[in-house]
């Protein structure tokens, strides 16, 4: 996929959620702001998820797992007129993502491998560590989301999810530069390794 329409696909509903706030948050309380805030961008998901089916005729993983969940936490929002599922929907996003990377890690499975094996061309060993250090990563951001929605105000909350979350994704992901260099395979090494199932 072009990466300028992948972009869009992946950050465009945040874009709308935030534009969506702040204008409902000039006319509304709070609790309106984020009504109107996650019924945007629960519409713009839809959309997003829309066009990468009709231009490649398939959707991204973690895109297509952080929508239904937003679709299940946003629907019980809108339902309850409650916006504390909404607040939560990241702390199960994060928490979905340890769990299936760290189990998988477990069970001897590099799931991190088949998300990223495209972009970074490493031996198992790099992806072991990779994929512990994501999965305890993840579940730190969990418990950070889950902090700042219970002890700071909505306005606070919002500028965190949509950029404090991002901020601390980019940062964490520079920090892996030197392991992921370290661990680095020549392309020859892996054109020649069996692409089968990672083990």
């Amino acid at each position: 996929m072009n990466p300028r329409l992948n972009a869009a696909i992946e950050y465009g509903p945040l874009a709308v959620f935030l534009v969506a706030y702040f204008v409902g948050n000039r006319y509304l309380d709070d609790t309106g702001a984020i009504m109107l805030g996650t019924a945007a961008i629960m519409a713009a998901t839809v959309v997003a998820l829309s066009v990468a089916w009709f231009v490649q005729r398939r959707v991204p993983k973690v895109p297509l797992i952080s929508g239904v969940l937003l679709m299940v936490f946003g629907g019980l929002t809108l339902w309850l007129q409650d916006p504390v599922f909404f607040k939560m929907k990241p702390t199960m996003v994060y928490l979905l993502f340890s769990i299936v990377l760290l189990g998988g890690l477990a069970m001897r499975r590099l799931l991190l491998k088949s998300l990223l094996g495209t972009a970074w061309q490493l031996d198992d060993t790099g992806w072991r560590k990779l994929t512990l250090r994501f999965g305890l990563f993840f579940m730190a951001m969990a418990s950070l989301n889950e902090l700042v929605w219970r002890t700071q105000s909505t306005d606070f909350w919002v500028s965190y999810k949509v950029f404090g979350t991002m901020a601390l994704i980019v940062l964490f992901t520079m920090t892996q530069v030197g392991l992921i260099h370290r661990h680095t395979i020549e392309p020859e090494k892996v054109s020649a390794d069996d692409p089968g199932e990672p083990q």
